[in-house]
């Protein structure tokens, strides 16, 4: 068993659910490039991770799309299952919410290019 179980409330995961993509975006982009990566680098992260063009990443912010709708209409990379690890106190493998778990796989992807990890690993295709 981990030792960072992923059992939350069903409150935490519709205040997961019901954020806004738009507003999460703007803290990637403080992070990154407070650790001097760019905009360009997160949006390629955000494009590997969910096969969204450029229009489809800005139309999610300017109608401030909620991850809800944000993740139900992306086509996740076959390889994000295999991202691993813990983020926000929680072990990404361990989350049981499919929802909470794709949001996981991006903080874990924004993270590791804000640590100023190559892109090649950020994008891992393992």
């Amino acid at each position: 068993m981990s030792a960072y179980p992923m059992k939350v409330s069903p409150e935490h995961n519709a205040r997961i659910a019901q954020m806004s993509f738009a507003e999460v975006y703007a803290h990637y982009v403080k992070k990154v490039e407070k650790k001097r990566r760019t905009q360009e680098e997160l949006r390629q992260v955000i494009s590997w991770l969910t096969g969204f063009s450029e229009a489809q990443i800005d139309k999610f912010i300017a109608d401030r799309a909620s991850f809800e709708s944000f993740f139900e209409a992306a086509k996740l990379h076959p390889n994000a299952p295999l991202i691993k690890g813990v983020i926000s106190g929680y072990r990404i493998e361990d989350i049981d919410i499919d929802l909470t778990r794709q949001v996981r796989y991006l903080d874990k992807r924004v993270d590791e290019l804000a640590k100023g990890r190559k892109m090649e690993r950020v994008l891992r295709v393992e």
